[in-house]
């Protein structure tokens, strides 16, 4: 496939995304409290290489030259997220007017550069002060949640349009509160399924938040996904596809959408009804969002387990024997990115899509001072060109956004895991721009087809 910008419209979205604590450093300055992520990496064995994000890429310093950086590479929107822990250090009570502070100077550094700024109020820091009160396991955690929504849309409503509610909440309830190898490393179902409907009430009532105080924001929440394969044709494996599939693309879309969990392909989330949930919770689920930010990274392949009940983690192989992969192991597909969009967009509820991640970690190697990332710049024009092939379709889909502006901690894996389109020196904090950014700058600042 032959694109171009042009292919895409006038009011399509390029836009590339960061998070606070993958990025911002500055771990403890200014007043800012400790997350459930500075817990976590300080604990022995838990990040590899036993790295930590104290200084990340000093985004806190830098911000202002990256997002000139993200500018010149031709992007128009730059997505970032609010620190909770830097502006209420404690999850709740007083704000800290250093941390408040910043994220003015950062959404005024959007806007001289020319950028729009899009927050995501809550990318996976939860405060550590919240965590110790049981974190998204207890009930209390969505009344703070929609505490810091109000208090974020009240202070930067007047500049920021764009919001998004919360980054993959099936990723941090499930790598967090299930398996334990994310923050805050707990394991298990009883941990598990309250995170999953506090977390799921947090969307909602945040979404309410911040329309409340600021009536014309635009509202998103984004959403992780894969295109679920079965494995063979055979019934078993067909059944197993559609359990993975309640989990990893249902799970929060339908509470969203006033259709409850999916406990038709996957019965134990029925104890969320006996367990957790309150007689007005069902009422509380649903949002009218705006728009879903849909950020897929792989398909899975699922193959049947007789031998586990509910959950069978060990049926979801990583990929098709022999497919492309990134560094990381996951299954390069084009195809599966097409299929998540038109699976999403059948949603009756669902108006708009965004691309709100969108990327991919290969070994790159800086060599007399360039980064030659071919691999990544492949990548790229296959998942774009399934973007666009989605919207020839007919599918409302208004945007695409890169993960991410610079190298950063990539959470359990450190620093081993390279999504940037610039390369960030570790001790000198110097970016070098990838081939793969300078692809990005030919794409949105000329007119000529890149080629696929």
């Amino acid at each position: 496939m032959t694109f171009s910008r042009k292919d895409f419209g006038p009011d399509f979205k390029w836009g590339v995304t960061i998070s606070a604590f993958q990025n911002e450093g500055a771990h403890d300055s200014d007043g800012k409290g400790p997350s459930i992520w500075d817990a976590f990496a300080a604990r022995r064995g838990k990040i590899k290489d036993g790295a930590d994000a104290r200084d990340a890429c000093l985004f806190y310093d830098h911000y202002a030259a990256d997002i000139a950086l993200a500018r010149s590479l031709g992007f128009s929107v730059f997505r970032f997220s609010l620190s909770w822990s830097r502006i209420l250090p404690n999850g709740k009570g007083a704000p800290n007017p250093a941390g408040i502070d910043f994220y003015h100077r950062v959404i005024d550094a959007c806007t001289a550069a020319g950028m729009e700024p899009w927050v995501t109020l809550y990318h996976w820091d939860l405060p550590q002060a919240l965590e110790e009160k049981g974190g998204w396991c207890h009930r209390g955690i969505v009344f703070a949640f929609e505490d810091f929504a109000a208090l974020c849309a009240r202070t930067y409503g007047h500049k920021v349009r764009h919001w998004i509610i919360l980054n993959e909440p099936f990723g941090f309830t499930s790598l967090g509160y299930m398996l334990g190898v994310h923050a805050p490393g707990k394991f298990g179902l009883s941990y598990f399924l309250p995170a999953v409907h506090h977390t799921a009430l947090a969307q909602a009532e945040g979404g309410r938040a911040v329309r409340a105080e600021s009536p014309s924001a635009v509202i998103g929440t984004t959403f992780s996904c894969s295109d679920i394969i079965p494995y063979t044709t055979d019934a078993k494996d067909r059944a197993a596809a559609r359990r993975a599939d309640a989990l990893f693309n249902r799970l929060f879309i339908e509470p969203s959408l006033g259709m409850g969990y999916p406990s038709d392909e996957m019965p134990l989330l029925r104890r969320i009804e006996r367990r957790y949930a309150m007689w007005r919770d069902w009422d509380k689920l649903p949002f009218d969002f705006d728009f879903i930010g849909l950020q897929n990274y792989f398909p899975l392949v699922v193959r049947h387990n007789a031998f586990m009940p509910y959950i069978r983690v060990s049926e979801v192989k990583a990929r098709h024997r022999g497919a492309p992969q990134t560094a990381l192991g996951w299954e390069i597909s084009g195809e599966g990115m097409y299929n998540v969009i038109r699976r999403f967009a059948s949603y009756e509820g669902v108006k708009e899509i965004m691309v709100t991640e969108s990327g991919a970690a290969f070994d790159d190697q800086l060599e007399n001072g360039e980064i030659n990332d071919a691999d990544r710049i492949a990548y790229f024009q296959e998942y774009i060109g399934a973007v666009l092939r989605a919207k020839r379709a007919g599918v409302n889909v208004t945007g695409y956004f890169a993960w991410t502006l610079t190298d950063n901690f990539e959470w359990a894996e450190g620093y081993r895991a390279r999504f940037g389109l610039v390369h960030v020196d570790r001790a000198t904090q110097v970016r070098t721009v990838k081939a793969s950014g300078r692809w990005f700058r030919s794409l949105l600042q000329a007119e000529r087809p890149v080629l696929k």
